[in-house]
């Protein structure tokens, strides 16, 4: 009988669990270890925005962005990196230069878009374009008038951060969310199987609810909606907060939501972005060439119903 019972109490190991606020959202960290790693993340968070963060002025980000000369971090630099390969992958696509004309096109109030003069977007768009930017050596060189915002990849290499300070201190079983993009490894101690993540459904109402939820086996996953933040011009097309790289123009889309799982959750978080700009049809080529990316798509068809597509093997829930 001590025995049976002692098998008993060793199986109800629990999870710790860490969570707070940080880059604006919320973050939750669950992992397999007594060991209490708040102080660690809180340091490699404020390491993170004090290269990354638009929102500080003395950021290493912000002092770039004012043409300031310094040598950029290890972290400013694999995000710039990164940044610069899905750039090319996605034919700009993916832009952290966009930002500056995003601000500008300012989706009014009540429904409208406000009117932005020609003039201001070609003003405006020839300083756009991630291409224009270099680094030599440790050194940023752009021009004078390109702003470059990391917004679109932080939160995704953030994740990535704190799953390899864990895995650096040998934990094998955690699951890193930071604002809804995830990493997963090994198990859920707690219920004995994978981790089990959500994808939600899209709402127009700010409602939260889940569409479905999928087991994330030693991946990383991010999801990018169009549904929360839009307006509706007089003809009654739905304009998301996404503007084509090349024209400077808002674009129609009917893709509501897009999951990237992926390796790396910088990776996913970018793609997942990438995507919203490219539509279902463009999504689907890119995806014939990069079997390392699984996809889902929510989607209105032109009877305006939801629709799904799964790519390179999501999985079901």
């Amino acid at each position: 009988m001590f025995f049976l019972i002692l098998l008993s109490c060793q199986s109800k190991r629990q999870n710790t669990k860490i969570s707070g606020v940080v880059f604006g959202t919320t973050y939750s960290v669950l992992y397999d270890s007594e060991n209490d790693y708040q102080d660690q993340f809180d340091s490699l968070f404020d390491e993170i925005n004090q290269s990354m963060s638009t929102y500080i002025k003395d950021s290493d980000i912000s002092r770039l962005n004012r043409s300031e000369s310094l040598i950029v971090d290890s972290h400013f630099m694999k995000v710039y990196r990164a940044s610069k390969r899905i750039h090319k992958l996605t034919d700009g696509a993916f832009d952290p230069t966009i930002g500056v004309v995003v601000n500008a096109w300012d989706f009014g109030p009540e429904g409208s878009i406000a009117e932005l003069d020609s003039l201001k977007i070609d003003s405006l768009m020839q300083f756009v374009g991630l291409d224009k930017v270099r680094m030599k050596n440790t050194t940023l060189e752009k021009p004078k008038g390109t702003f470059i915002d990391f917004n679109a990849i932080a939160k995704g290499y953030a994740v990535d951060v704190i799953s390899e300070f864990l895995d650096s201190r040998s934990v094998e079983n955690y699951l890193v969310e930071i604002g809804g993009e995830l990493r997963a490894k090994g198990l859920n101690i707690e219920k004995e199987s994978l981790w089990t993540v959500g994808v939600d459904q899209p709402r127009f109402d700010g409602q939260q609810s889940i569409f479905t939820a999928i087991k994330l086996n030693n991946k990383a996953m991010a999801t990018s909606g169009t549904y929360r933040k839009y307006k509706i011009d007089e003809a009654g097309n739905r304009y998301a907060h996404i503007i084509d790289t090349r024209t400077g123009y808002p674009s129609k889309t009917n893709l509501l939501s897009i999951s990237v799982i992926a390796d790396e959750c910088m990776t996913a978080d970018a793609y997942a972005t990438a995507f919203k700009a490219m539509g279902v049809d463009k999504v689907q080529s890119f995806l014939g060439k990069h079997p390392e990316l699984q996809v889902f798509l929510i989607f209105e068809n032109e009877k305006n119903e939801l629709e799904t597509l799964s790519l390179n093997g999501f999985p079901e829930g």
